[in-house]
């Protein structure tokens, strides 16, 4: 097995491409040992020292390392674990988190959800994040910054700059874009 990295827009988060499905549908993310127990791959990330926290999507790993960690000591370790957990087939993770989907009846809400899916997701997946739809009021989109995007220094830009003036350009009901603080 050969695990590819790659540099994210954060500097505190590698994304690593193991070259095979790690989450079949959607993401998880874990910034605590403590919450992590679903999560045999999660666990083990947690046993290195300096990792903040970890995040799975389809086909890779985000992971967010302590500020007094340094790549060059971490990076082996981590490239350990995931070769030894995903080569042995060990699962990622124990019981995925079946998440309801919300009435999607709102016409906004909809056309919302989908261009988050189909224009912004992909390129947020790219960066080793994604992001989340949280709710729409009073014309303001609330979304949820995760993995590499969350607190990200450019995730601000990334949510004004972009994806605001994209849904405001698509749906006249949007007036601004906010991120979902955890």
């Amino acid at each position: 097995m050969f695990i590819q990295t790659e540099a994210t827009p954060n500097p505190a988060v590698i994304k690593f491409l193991p070259g095979q499905e790690v989450l079949g549908n959607g993401s998880a993310e874990f910034k605590s040992a403590a919450k992590c127990e679903v999560s045999p791959l999660a666990q083990r990330l947690f046993r290195l020292q300096g990792v903040n926290s970890v995040f799975f999507g389809k086909d890779f790993v985000s992971i967010t390392k302590a500020d007094d960690t340094d790549w060059s000591m971490l990076k082996p370790m981590v490239l350990a674990a995931l070769m030894e957990h995903l080569s042995t087939g060990q699962p990622v993770m124990l019981e995925q988190d079946i998440k309801a989907e919300d009435d999607d009846s709102d016409p906004v809400v909809y056309q919302i959800k989908e261009l988050i899916a189909e224009r912004v997701r992909p390129m947020v997946m790219m960066d080793g994040g994604d992001i989340e739809f949280d709710s729409f009021d009073d014309g303001i989109v609330y979304l949820r910054m995760k993995g590499a995007c969350s607190g990200c220094p450019s995730a601000t830009m990334t949510l004004k700059s972009g994806i605001e003036n994209m849904l405001k350009h698509f749906i006249p009901e949007v007036v601004e874009v906010r991120p979902v603080e955890e």
